[in-house]
């Protein structure tokens, strides 16, 4: 079978196969068929529609990637061959995938000054911090249902603790601000309001002298580390029912002669020294392990037991954001200052020069988060007002996603298969229905 490029010239025609890990109603024919060696990934796109839809008169064309040899194309056929020394004249095999695209975009959910934090991890909610002092549970785009209130300045860092069993309604949030506090939160997620509800901390953490900027949770949620401007590293117990120790009662909010709230102080656990510059963002991806990063341009590993860092990376830039994941989630990737997210592999002895470098954003990186289901993906938020989809196996960005009118400040995925971000704007934008395999 042969497909004319219907161009004035004769094109040149490769031999191609198209094979696929994708399920039934998506699987071409297995025969190959000769098509123009100038076709990149739109045309391929088009061709691969076609021969769907004639064995499928209900098929409705949808947006494919393809890879050779595990890498994504994006240039024509003829291009790749050429750059890959791979031979023009045996039958090429292309596997296709879904494209990485978002089809869906929700409804802005305003705030009401910048968004600068956003936690997806939760399929239930999306919790968001704002520079107006509040943190929010949003059920979906528009639809808040709990307002956290309680800090005295803007709220720079969010994340959810995962509790101990799936069972329990009762949700644990963590917020950090400017005011130098982190503060505990707890609600119920069935909850359903008219208006948002209110919620006062139970707990509120104290212990840096300067603004903290990033906290991070570890993944039994039994625990939460902080990062500030005073360069420290905090580590601390959010145990609800510890009524001694390192927690003190501040006090208890009465209501028709009854204790309603028990509000309570707690201490830092311990504290990790040796940035020099504010840690801008830490992750605590195993119990043992805290990652972190910092304007002195490094990125520093540490051994919780010990407290000391065992691994040290820099990029000579300020570093703002950093997440671990990918194969075997160990990869570790970070942006900053520049526009350049780069990744390092900390396995590969010898070394610490990044393994990719991603450049296609034109200002400050200000977030950076892996896909939690998916080794090749990330998604990061700029300056540029623009939010990107990436996959390892390719230096050109997926997908970008216009939401924004002003610099985006934070993103991440929700449910696998949508990406939530925030920004200058006042927004927190939903991005949905991106397929990734």
């Amino acid at each position: 079978m042969a497909i004319d490029g219907g161009g004035l010239e004769t094109t040149r025609q490769v031999q191609v196969r198209f094979v696929t890990k994708l399920k039934p109603p998506y699987k071409a024919p297995p025969t190959s068929i000769s098509i123009p060696a100038n076709l990149a990934r739109f045309g391929l796109s088009a061709l691969l529609n076609n021969l769907l839809q004639a064995g499928n008169a209900d098929w409705e064309a949808e947006p494919f990637d393809f890879l050779i040899d595990g890498e994504l194309v994006r240039m024509s056929l003829e291009e790749f061959l050429l750059a890959k020394g791979i031979s023009a004249e045996k039958i090429l095999e292309i596997e296709y995938i879904k494209a990485i695209v978002p089809k869906r975009e929700e409804e802005p959910s305003m705030h009401d000054d910048w968004v600068s934090s956003v936690d997806g991890s939760n399929d239930g909610y999306i919790l968001t911090g704002c520079y107006d002092g509040f943190g929010r549970i949003w059920r979906t785009g528009g639809i808040c249902t709990h307002v956290l209130d309680g800090h005295s300045g803007p709220v720079t860092s969010v994340c959810i603790l995962k509790p101990k069993e799936e069972s329990v309604k009762d949700q644990i949030v963590a917020t950090a601000s400017k005011d130098k506090a982190l503060r505990l939160w707890k609600f119920v997620v069935e909850d359903s309001f008219d208006q948002p509800k209110n919620v006062r901390a139970f707990k509120i953490l104290r212990g840096h002298t300067a603004a903290v900027q990033s906290i991070a949770a570890a993944s039994s949620g039994e625990m939460v580390c902080s990062g500030s401007w005073d360069c420290t590293i905090n580590l601390w117990n959010t145990n609800t029912f510890q009524i001694e120790g390192n927690m003190v009662s501040l006090k208890k909010r009465k209501k028709n002669a009854e204790n309603v709230e028990l509000q309570s102080e707690g201490e830092a656990l311990s504290t990790l020294v040796g940035h020099t510059q504010c840690v801008s963002s830490v992750i605590w991806p195993r119990r043992e392990t805290i990652y972190s990063a910092s304007w002195d341009h490094s990125i520093r590993r540490w051994d919780v037991e010990t407290g000391k860092d065992n691994l040290s990376m820099s990029c000579g830039k300020v570093i703002s954001c950093l997440d671990i994941g990918g194969e075997s989630s160990t990869l570790v990737a970070a942006g900053g200052s520049d526009p350049i997210i780069r990744i390092w592999d900390p396995r590969r002895p010898g070394t610490l020069s990044p393994i990719f470098q991603f450049s296609s954003h034109n200002s400050w990186i200000s977030s950076c988060k892996w896909h939690r289901k998916s080794c090749f993906h990330l998604v990061s938020a700029s300056y540029d007002g623009k939010v990107m989809l990436w996959d390892l196996r390719t230096a050109w960005p997926l997908s970008v996603i216009d939401s924004h009118k002003d610099k985006v400040f934070c993103a991440d995925w929700w449910k696998n298969d949508a990406v939530i971000s925030g920004g200058a704007d006042s927004k927190l934008c939903i991005s949905s229905g991106i397929s990734v395999q």
